[in-house]
């Protein structure tokens, strides 16, 4: 059984990562711009995109990708 990832349940995960990076959203060229060294990336759990299942589908850009949980706690993600 596969799961498919939403734009709006991908944008709500990315709207708890936000709020857990003190809800500011960084960006490479605005960083780049006033000189930062470093900018944090939103980082996600694979627990929550997986949401218990061990393949989910992600659509990005009107295409359809897998992601998948190997047995050895490795992610494959396949166009």
């Amino acid at each position: 059984m596969s799961a498919t990832l939403t734009a709006s349940s991908a944008n709500a995960m990315l709207g708890s990562v936000n709020a857990a990076f003190g809800g500011q959203r960084a960006s490479r060229n605005s960083a780049s711009a006033q000189g930062a060294a470093h900018v944090a990336e939103a980082s996600v759990d694979s627990r929550n995109l997986l949401q218990g299942q061990k393949v989910v589908t992600i659509a990005h850009n009107g295409v359809l990708y897998r992601l998948q949980a190997t047995k050895l706690g490795k992610l494959i993600l396949t166009k």
